[in-house]
């Protein structure tokens, strides 16, 4: 594919189950084609989004290679290898199948709550495993730790693999800091969708979304506006969005993306536990601002 390119829309592609629970192929299927032929840059795949946690080591690996063989080199696909204990992440990545993927997503360690060298020490070794480029992902919600600036920094400069960060501290002042002083080459790419108009408009290069299961076309184009620097089109697409963008947290994610797309008639409104599907009163909500929208998918 030559030089990987990180820049627009990444999308943190769902898990789509069956009523009974069984991860739904077919619809896995249509979705992935539906977002290839929908604007989207590149697809992340086995993230938060996929509800990896809930998945078996087996359905994981089928699920990768289901969507590997499914987009067949049109996007990049970056893959989710992460973990909170670091040989573990490690042993994967010297012994698991990577042909056909482009890259790796990899959060930063959770609930062990590591200091700044514990989280550079933990990137160092999966840096010097693979030859893959990496992303590394900061979302301290989810996590319980934050990779402060300084962290991201030092990583950035230090391995020529970690290529890109994915933000989700949702901080302006520190991933501001982090676009000041990268290095050239180095991606900062938005990991909440609601801030990715302001992130670019600071120097980010994209988002990786979890509205672009859904509505990926508009959504691009709010991304690229941006990215070009039409900031009227892509501040009037940021601003028709975020009622809904709200909306589709409120509940957890990716409860409210999931409760979306069945909307749209495109899933089963499914989730594993310890996901369920948003509340009733959400779930409204949720359908009743989609269909104000003037963008009908």
């Amino acid at each position: 594919m030559g030089q990987l390119n990180l820049t627009g829309m990444g999308v943190a592609l769902i898990t789509p189950f069956q009523t009974g629970g069984e991860v739904d192929f077919n619809t896995l299927s249509s979705l992935t084609e539906y977002l290839l032929q929908n604007g989207t840059d590149y697809l992340v795949v086995l993230g938060t989004t996929a509800e990896t946690p809930t998945l078996s080591t087996s359905e994981q690996k089928e699920i990768a290679r289901f969507v590997i063989d499914k987009v067949n080199g049109r996007i990049p696909i970056v893959l989710g290898v992460s973990g909170n204990n670091t040989m573990s992440v490690v042993e994967r990545l010297r012994t698991e199948d990577f042909s056909g993927v482009d890259a790796i997503l990899s959060v930063t360690p959770y609930y062990n709550k590591p200091s700044q060298e514990g989280i550079y020490q933990h990137y160092k070794a999966i840096a010097q495993t693979t030859s893959l480029p990496i992303v590394i992902y900061n979302v301290p919600s989810r996590t319980g730790v934050n990779m402060t600036a300084e962290t991201t920094l030092r990583l950035s400069r230090d391995f020529n693999n970690i290529i890109a960060i994915k933000e989700a501290s949702g901080n302006l002042s520190q991933i501001s800091t982090i676009i000041k002083n990268k290095p050239a080459d180095f991606k900062v790419i938005s990991g909440d969708d609601g801030i990715t108009f302001p992130l670019i408009s600071l120097g980010a290069d994209g988002v990786i979304s979890v509205i672009g299961n859904a509505l990926p076309k508009e959504f691009s184009q709010m991304v690229h506006s941006a990215l070009s620097g039409d900031y009227d089109k892509a501040m009037n697409i940021h601003n028709d969005f975020l009622e809904l963008i709200e909306l589709l947290f409120i509940d957890g994610s990716p409860s409210g993306v999931k409760s979306l797309l069945n909307i749209m008639g495109k899933v089963e409104n499914v989730l594993r536990l310890p996901l369920v599907p948003v509340r009733d009163t959400t779930f409204e909500k949720i359908k009743y601002t989609f269909q104000k929208l003037k963008y009908k998918t």
